[in-house]
């Protein structure tokens, strides 16, 4: 059975510097054999986390969807916008619904012995490093193994040409091999 890789960004802004970085790494790790599934959070609507609403209504249709492609696959390809040197509120918020128990089902079973590859792109002058240690903490808090390896592009208004490609083959090459990387990883993890 092929490696399943999940791939998005946690960004909903349609022209996303994060969406276009991490299609270049889930190529990377098509290119190692995976099977990747690109998804846009755009097409999860959820609520704001709220206890409340969860004993109410419980997860989400959208959560519960996402929840099961989590299930689905095997490692994570994450490109994370740096919001206020954090991440985004809608990265954040997924990763709240999705963390949630439910009957019959082990703990974390959407984040459980998942391998993770992040990345950013960011205009700023440091390209999104600073929200990639707050994503490495909560994903490894709940039983994610995240890569050492991390890219961050900085100044990304520039660094994109019109097709979505990174300009510059050794930052399109390491993201490349970020992917390639977790796609190894989880095969090995498996056998």
């Amino acid at each position: 059975m092929p490696v399943k890789i999940l791939a998005f960004a946690g960004s909903l802004r349609r022209d996303s510097y994060n969406k276009k970085l991490v299609k270049v790494a889930a190529r990377g790790a098509e290119r190692a054999g995976a099977t990747v599934t690109y998804i846009d959070l755009r097409d999860y609507d959820l609520p704001m986390f709220d206890e409340d609403y969860e004993a109410e209504k419980g997860l989400p249709e959208a959560g519960k969807r996402l929840k099961d492609l989590f299930r689905e696959h095997h490692g994570l390809l994450v490109a994370s916008p740096e919001y206020n040197s954090s991440i985004s509120g809608v990265l954040k918020n997924t990763i709240d619904w999705l963390s949630r128990p439910e009957p019959n089902q082990p703990p974390l079973s959407a984040f459980s012995e998942k391998v993770a590859g992040l990345m950013a792109a960011s205009p700023g002058a440091l390209g999104g490093l600073r929200g990639l240690v707050h994503l490495r903490a909560i994903l490894g808090n709940i039983q994610v193994t995240v890569l050492p390896d991390q890219v961050a592009v900085m100044k990304s208004h520039e660094a994109f040409d019109d097709t979505g490609n990174l300009k510059d083959a050794k930052q399109r090459e390491s993201i490349e091999k970020l992917g390639e990387k977790v796609a190894r990883v989880v095969t090995k993890l498996r056998a």
